[in-house]
């Protein structure tokens, strides 16, 4: 989620600090390298654990305001999800941290905003272009942090970076208006401009996808931005953003929020079972189960049910294969800590206690305390857990329906609404469901939705606003009108 807010006008002053998270000093003629040495050898803490593929410079412990790289006075550990093993200790920043980070940002924002948008579309390009460089050692941090498989990992980078790409081109497509008025004598124009400081809470499993969405939008508006991707220190992130909207309300803060989500994917009796078992395979263990956008909760026909049911277990024990992400084949790694393990396993538990049956997984895995069987469960209730808790796990319920009612009613029957998939070949069908499910982005006989160039966000309690797409960067645009008379 993000929270762009207006600080105090910026006025005459100029400044002299660099751009946060970029070593680039403003001046009448463009961007210049900032003065001094960059950052050497002495500055970097390699990674403890020895994991394979894993350089020593790959991971700075430090935290970086204002173009340095400054200690902060208190450090927490990451950890290897798969082993345990520690990577490295980095900086725990709390409140004075975050302000001057913040305020290192509002500097920044005086001169970046007037910066040309050809020269804010180079500068993103050329991060695409060193993201796409170092995809491999990007790649290998990811899943040393959070466990994914390294082919997911590569792929995130790639998805990523795309977003980089996107908003390098729409940088020079941030258009306004001319509106002719009633008045002979005057003219009416909208112009677009920038919000200010963005602050930028990124989520531990797609953290590069979240930081280059919500970024490479506010850079391309003209925002400087702030990043803090750590959850786990709360006293900082209220620094940065005051994100729950309440605070927000209190400043009247703009907020973009993308939240959980309990997709539905529903499954009619018109439906190619095998190409619904495979965008099953697709949407519900991508990340082990770990995305806002899994399915949650399958719904399926009755004339249908068992046929799919069946299937479905045999691909699962096929095509998935649980594992240390660096190693050849993994395709589910490890879940984020014990605790998600704890949420699955009592999802399970709950389910069966209350009559549903496990087709095949259902326990934890003996690969260690973080893993979890990919499970599938049939005979599926309402009233369990699994049907209106998200669980981001390897847990994939199945809900037997008659019909498309009955089917539509279940799947609007939560408070979120991000995502939901549904397979069918009747034309009708697919309009009707389409337009009723209460979600932001729908999946017609499709698993995978996301891309740049498409809307990214939900309704109702999934979030506000939208990431991505031509309307990414709307944002972080504010828009004034301007009444020209006396022609």
């Amino acid at each position: 989620m993000a929270t762009c807010f207006w600080l105090r006008s910026c006025g005459a002053r100029r400044l002299g600090s660099t751009f946060p998270g970029c070593r680039l000093h403003p001046r009448a003629g463009g961007l210049v390298p900032a003065p001094g040495p960059a950052p050497g050898p002495a500055q970097l803490r390699g990674y403890a654990g020895g994991l394979p593929g894993l350089s020593a410079a790959l991971l700075r412990t430090d935290s970086f305001v204002g173009g340095r790289w400054l200690p902060a006075a208190a450090t927490f550990p990451v950890q290897d999800p798969a082993s345990g093993a520690a990577l490295g200790m980095v900086a725990d920043c709390g409140v004075s941290e975050a302000r001057a980070a913040v305020r290192a940002a509002y500097e920044a924002f005086c001169s970046w905003r007037e910066v040309s948008a050809k020269e804010r579309s180079s500068l993103l390009r050329k991060w695409y272009n060193l993201m796409i460089q170092n995809k491999d050692d990007l790649a290998r941090i990811i899943t040393a942090e959070s466990g994914k498989p390294l082919k997911e990992a590569h792929g995130e980078i790639l998805y990523s970076a795309f977003f980089l790409e996107w908003f390098s081109e729409e940088a020079r497509r941030v258009y306004g208006d001319i509106i002719y008025t009633p008045a002979k004598d005057k003219r009416a124009l909208v112009l677009k401009q920038p919000v200010g400081v963005a602050a930028v809470i990124t989520p531990w499993n797609f953290p590069s996808a979240m930081i280059t969405r919500k970024v490479g939008a506010a850079l391309a508006a003209g925002c400087t931005v702030v990043v803090k991707p750590a959850e786990d220190t709360p006293f900082s992130a209220l620094a940065l953003a005051e994100i729950l909207l309440h605070h927000a309300a209190n400043s009247v803060k703009r907020v973009s929020m993308e939240l959980g989500g309990l997709a539905p994917f529903i499954v009619f009796d018109s439906a190619n079972v095998d190409q619904a078992v495979a965008g099953a395979l697709a949407s519900k263990f991508r990340n082990t189960g770990q995305t806002c956008v899994c399915s949650n909760r399958f719904l399926v026909q009755r004339g249908i049910h068992d046929a799919f049911v069946k299937a479905f277990a045999e691909a699962m024990k096929k095509n998935l294969h649980v594992g240390n992400g660096f190693e050849e084949g993994t395709t589910q790694g490890p879940l984020i800590n014990e605790k998600a393990v704890e949420k699955v396993e009592k999802q399970v538990n709950d389910a069966v206690s209350k009559g549903a049956t496990i087709v095949t997984g259902g326990k934890r895995h003996h690969l260690g305390k973080n893993f979890f069987e990919p499970t599938l469960l049939s005979n599926v209730t309402q009233d369990m857990l699994c049907t209106h808790e998200e669980t981001f796990g390897p847990l994939a319920p199945v809900i037997k329906f008659d019909t498309e009612e009955e089917a539509i009613a279940i799947a609007n029957a939560t408070d979120v609404g991000l995502a939901g998939y549904f397979y069918s070949q009747d034309p009708a069908q697919i309009w009707r469901v389409a337009e009723q499910l209460e979600v932001g982005m729908v999946g017609v006989n499709e698993g995978l939705i996301s891309s740049v160039e498409c809307p990214f966000g939900g309704v109702k309690q999934s979030g506000l606003g939208r990431e991505g797409s031509k309307y990414g960067i709307d944002e972080y645009l504010e828009l004034k009108y301007v009444c020209y008379g006396g022609l």
